[in-house]
């Protein structure tokens, strides 16, 4: 049986998403998605997103209103890189960092079943990266809401059972935290 932490195991990574196109040289603009922004950087190889993902060099990078303009190998004017939008760039999961105890890839708490004061009250359905942490959304019979990932709010992670304890907080239920 697989460790806890290799259960539904992916391939790669996601640490960067092209929102759109900056300029007419190519560049592309990118939402970061790692704690490790070096990843992110001239002379990266990292992966572009598709069915068989293709390896891809970045040529230069730099950081733009909250984002990372990234010049890639090959992409030289506009309509490349439009084509690009939306997509992820990638690293191989074998080149993930360790985690600490009380951190979660978000592939392994989609589908986890949440409980509040020992009632089952739904399943987390997304991970939302916020500002300050993750934020776990949970979908059930009273709609969805969110529950910030951290210490206070998650009380019990149970990887084996795939069961998470949040804490009871008054208005938690009624439509979420909204996100800070």
């Amino acid at each position: 049986m697989p460790s806890s932490r290799s259960w539904g195991r992916p391939d790669f990574l996601a640490v960067g998403r092209i929102v759109r196109p900056h300029g007419i040289r190519g560049e592309v603009a990118v939402e970061v998605l790692t704690d490790v922004r070096e990843r992110i950087a001239p002379g990266a190889v990292l992966f572009l997103e598709g069915e068989r993902p293709e390896p891809v060099l970045v040529e230069g990078a730099r950081p733009h209103q909250g984002r990372v303009l990234v010049k890639l190998e090959g992409v030289r004017d506009r309509t490349s890189a439009e084509a690009l939008r939306g997509k992820h760039l990638l690293v191989p999961f074998s080149q993930a960092r360790d985690l600490g105890p009380d951190e979660y890839w978000p592939f392994e708490v989609v589908g986890m079943r949440v409980r509040v004061a020992g009632r089952e009250v739904g399943e987390v359905c997304d991970v939302r990266r916020g500002k300050a942490h993750d934020i776990w959304v949970v979908r059930g019979e009273g709609g969805e809401f969110m529950v910030p990932a951290v210490r206070a709010f998650l009380l019990k992670v149970d990887m084996e059972a795939r069961v998470v304890e949040v804490a009871d907080v008054p208005g938690l239920l009624e439509g979420g935290l909204e996100e800070a």
